[in-house]
């Protein structure tokens, strides 16, 4: 049976039972990491049997890498979408070193070892979507039994002198808005990120006035405001309640809850993650 590593510091992991309105001022924080692997800062929304939800901080110019107790390969699939500021995304593993910007997603599958860099003068900021979480054994116990990157590579000497023809396999996947696949759900531009058995991750657009159709998931579900303010109504064992967000606050759905997402002012922006399944 493998072991947590000694060091390490399992994140809080906060859940409910109810649906539930989880304001940026109130969200669980953890500090991450030792002098080797560097620190990074988070903020945990929710980390329930079925999805883990965080936003995660560093300042300009830092990382997070990894260390023999802190390690970066975890049996999850993966979103990682850029709020503000700059990111470089390596995998320590294959040389990979991929550039985002702010509105930009990284998706990987499980497996996959990954460092973090600031890029540029602004603080980094980026919402992380994760399941199975770590609840399942998916996080630190099981990063120890994989087999460890001792020297991390941050180049593809391979691609030298035969680009663009070169065909090398990725891990990780940058993702534009451009590259969403859409679908509308009442009045709502819903921008699928990436969607796997393990997790679905989108980007809602809200009309001025906007009214979503109710709806429900196989699974829990976060919406987590981006721009403008939302109202979320949610049905739960026979009683409604409806919550008011603005950016950076969430709404926790529950598996079987409903919901509706409405909008009684401008335009609004959330994303949205969904594990396992999206469809009822």
């Amino acid at each position: 049976m493998s072991e947590t590593p000694s060091g390490y510091t399992p994140s809080p992991r906060p859940t409910y039972d109810a649906p539930t309105l989880v304001r940026r001022i109130d969200v669980k924080r953890h500090i991450w990491g030792d002098r080797e692997s560097q620190l990074v800062a988070d903020w945990l929304y929710a980390s329930t049997d079925k999805l883990h939800v965080l936003m995660f901080g560093l300042a300009p110019g830092k990382w997070f890498k990894h260390s023999s107790a802190f390690r970066t390969v975890f049996r999850a699939d993966e979103v990682l979408y850029v709020l503000s500021g700059s990111m470089l995304a390596s995998n320590p593993e294959t040389g990979e070193v991929v550039s985002f910007e702010a509105g930009q997603s990284l998706f990987f599958q499980r497996d996959t070892w990954h460092h973090v860099r600031a890029q540029g003068n602004e603080p980094l900021r980026v919402l992380e979507f994760f399941a199975p979480p770590p609840s399942q054994g998916t996080s630190g116990p099981y990063a120890v039994t994989r087999p460890y990157v001792d020297a991390p590579r941050y180049t593809r000497d391979n691609l030298i002198g035969d680009l663009p023809r070169a065909s090398a396999p990725s891990t990780l996947h940058r993702v534009e808005r451009r590259d969403h696949s859409m679908r509308l759900e009442g009045d709502i531009a819903i921008g699928l990120i990436a969607s796997t058995p393990q997790l679905t991750v989108a980007e809602l657009d809200i009309p001025a006035g906007g009214w979503g159709r109710r709806t429900s998931h196989g699974g829990d579900a976060m919406v987590f405001g981006l721009e403008g303010e939302l109202m979320i109504r949610t049905y739960w064992n026979g009683t409604s309640v409806t919550f008011e967000m603005g950016p950076h606050d969430a709404v926790f759905v529950p598996h079987r809850a409903e919901y509706e997402v409405l909008s009684f002012s401008s335009a609004a922006k959330a994303l949205m993650g969904v594990a396992p399944a999206y469809l009822p």
